[in-house]
């Protein structure tokens, strides 16, 4: 195809040109006078991108901490420049399918967890055809595709060896150390300020609620480093300089919820350890499920109305935590009145939902004015802040469960490779992307981080490392069992 527009190239631009020219001059924009050169620039970048997908897909994973949020329209932003790349990505990876259908691991389709994966992704898009507003939710569709992709079939395919799974690293460390220490340093000016932490990360954060979740995320990934290099290696060193610097970022960003997430990683790190995660998988769904039952038995849950006039935004951080404990924090008071109406809007529509990306446009006919905060109005138009929650309501109970069986399956695949992987590299990447995965779900359930393109980029790549795992594992059984023979 590409050699049949090369052989006709003069003529094709030649034809594309003179007819530029004339609308240009017709409609009098000679922007259009700049699309010959595009398409003499495609099939460039065409050849490009589908014989060096591995450079590009090393850039985006480079850019991923460096990227900042552009709105294109009033209802359309992107994550630039990452998710131009994944875009790219995704559809030169099914035009490389089309022409070399043995690109695609087959052996990927073989596990059970892609099974669930690909569930996961039907079920979204089932959803959307009941969608209350199909558009939206087909955007939507369609980047949860241009994500999964990238970042849980092109990593099966590209980090084969020890050193590549160890520059994908590093490509993640560098670039989110220098945003941290670029912030530090701005904070400085501010006095290290609860207030001066949100001045500090434009361009490449929203807010410090996004930076303190991909900060925490780095931990297990720099330990797991730290651990992997020889004690007399100059670059052990140096990753411990980077710990440093993450704790001391994260200390200052302020967060709770990050704070919260790096805790309960430590503690289940020493869970797989000890091969305990099923059953504190059960010993969570048995709390929330006496939780919930509490909460709408007699209507126990209206105790946690807040007091309009009390409830209120602290800039002292001291006065933060206290409004915190006390149920006066106007944060958390806005999530009870979200979730309020995420439980109104499942018990209208607990099958099917509301459709993908539908949140925003139809929880306010079921919140209850007895929750009502005085930042209510939503004039950001964010959502829910509780992933779970938001699932159940625009995909229903049954996509509901589809993730959280994808969540919890995943986890406890990487326990069971844990103890089983005898590689010591392998063992450490599955305990590390464990508790990724891990802090990954304390910060879902206070958000919705994983329709952001860093902590989206991270869950999906958690899945894409365990299915490397999975084939490794496997590898070495196969390898071990030649030997017997």
């Amino acid at each position: 195809m590409l050699s049949w527009y090369y052989k006709q190239q003069q003529v094709i631009l030649s034809a594309i040109l003179l007819l530029c020219c004339s609308v240009a001059i017709i409609y009098n924009n000679y922007f259009l006078l700049s699309l010959p050169f595009l398409f003499l620039i495609f099939p460039i970048a065409t050849n490009f991108l589908i014989t060096k997908t591995e450079t590009v897909f090393w850039l985006m994973i480079f850019l991923l901490p460096l990227s900042t949020e552009l709105e294109v329209t009033t209802t359309l932003s992107l994550d630039f420049p990452d998710e131009p790349l994944l875009i790219l990505l995704t559809g030169f990876f099914i035009i490389k399918i089309i022409y070399k259908p043995f690109f695609f691991p087959k052996s990927i389709i073989q596990q059970p967890l892609f099974l669930l994966l690909l569930l996961h992704v039907l079920w979204i898009a089932f959803a959307c055809i009941y969608s209350t507003n199909l558009i939206i939710s087909l955007k939507y569709l369609a980047a949860k595709i241009w994500y999964i992709i990238p970042f849980t079939i092109l990593p099966f395919i590209i980090l084969s060896t020890e050193k590549k799974i160890k520059q994908f690293a590093l490509l993640l460390l560098f670039p989110m150390i220098a945003v941290a220490v670029q912030s530090i340093v701005r904070h400085s000016f501010y006095d290290f300020s609860f207030e001066g932490i949100k001045k500090t990360l434009s361009p490449f954060f929203r807010n410090h609620v996004n930076y303190s979740g991909m900060l925490v995320c780095m931990f297990p990934i720099a330990w797991a480093m730290f651990k992997l290099t020889p004690k007399n290696n100059i670059y052990r060193k140096f990753l411990l300089v980077i710990l440093f610097v993450l704790f001391a970022s994260l200390l200052l960003s302020y967060s709770r919820g990050a704070w919260a997430a790096l805790v309960v990683g430590v503690l289940a790190g020493c869970v797989i350890y000890y091969k305990k995660i099923k059953i504190a998988i059960a010993l969570i769904l048995f709390f929330f499920c006496i939780s919930f039952t509490w909460l709408f038995w007699n209507n126990n849950y209206l105790k946690f109305a807040p007091e309009y006039n009390t409830t209120i935004f602290h800039t002292d951080f001291s006065k933060h935590l206290e409004a915190t404990i006390t149920l006066k924090d106007v944060s958390n008071a806005e999530r009870f009145y979200r979730w309020v109406a995420a439980f109104n809007m499942i018990k209208a529509k607990p099958v099917i939902g509301f459709g993908p990306n539908c949140f925003y446009d139809n929880y306010k006919n079921y919140t209850e004015s007895i929750f009502k905060t005085w930042v209510s109005n939503n004039k950001d138009h964010s959502s829910v802040h509780n992933y779970f929650l938001l699932i159940g309501l625009e995909q229903g109970l049954i996509g509901l469960l589809l993730f959280v069986i994808l969540f919890f399956a995943t986890l406890i695949e990487l326990q069971n490779l844990y103890h089983s992987i005898e590689a010591v590299f392998y063992k450490q990447i599955a305990l590390a992307t464990s508790i990724v995965l891990v802090m990954i779900g304390v910060l879902i359930f206070l958000s919705d981080l994983i329709e952001t393109d860093k902590i989206g980029s991270l869950f999906w790549l958690c899945l894409g490392i365990t299915f490397i795992l999975i084939e490794k594992y496997k590898l070495e059984q196969y390898q071990q069992n030649d030997i017997v023979k």
